[in-house]
This record gives C-alpha cells, structure tokens and sequence, in this order.
C-alpha cells in the first residue's frame, strides 16, 4: 500500500516538473529551472521506491499516466490549451486505464 503511495506522490511530482518546464525559457531562468530539476528528481526517485510493492510495468504506466493526464488537465484549465470533447473523452479514459491498473494490480 505505501508502494502506491509512493507512486502517487511521484506522479505528482511529474506534474510539477512539466508544468515548471514550461516557464523554464530554455533553462535560462533559474527559479523554475531548479523546481524543474527538483520535481523531477524527486519524481524519479519515488517512482523507484515505488518498485518494491508494484511490478515495474505497472508503475511506469501509472506514473506516466498520471504525468500524462495531470499534465493536460493543467494546461487545459490554467494554458488555454483545448478542452475538445475528444481531448476529455481520451483524458477520462487514460484516468480510468490509471485506475484499472491499480484494481487489476495483485499487490
């Protein structure tokens, strides 16, 4: 269960670093440049500790798929990026194959 935990907070942490990549400027701007690089080494790390509970396909489908999914969410709601009804639609589905995996998981 901490595993998943672990997991979570990891995709979060891929949320944070794409969205501070976007206000990098080329990596010239230190502030996001250093909340990039921290997000996501703190992602990466958590995706490891993550490992000791779920199998690594698993966890690198979640983790992706919650980078994926947060990500646009956020640019949709906060970039004026599209909100087609495609766009939802597929996002629903990518959030319900996230969840699918947890209930599928054996762990």
């Amino acid at each position: 269960m901490i595993a998943w935990g672990y997991l979570l907070i990891a995709g979060a942490c891929e949320v944070a670093a794409t969205t501070a990549f976007r206000f990098t400027d080329g990596f010239t701007k230190l502030g996001p440049t250093l909340a990039f690089a921290g997000s996501a080494v703190a992602s990466l790390l958590l995706l490891q500790m993550s490992l000791a509970g779920i199998p690594l396909g698993t966890a690198y489908a979640v983790w992706t798929g919650i980078g994926a999914a947060g990500t646009a969410v956020l640019g949709t709601m906060y970039f004026n990026e599209p909100a087609t009804t495609m766009r939802l639609f597929f996002l629903i589905l990518l959030i319900g194959s996230i969840l699918g995996l947890k209930l599928a998981s054996s762990n």
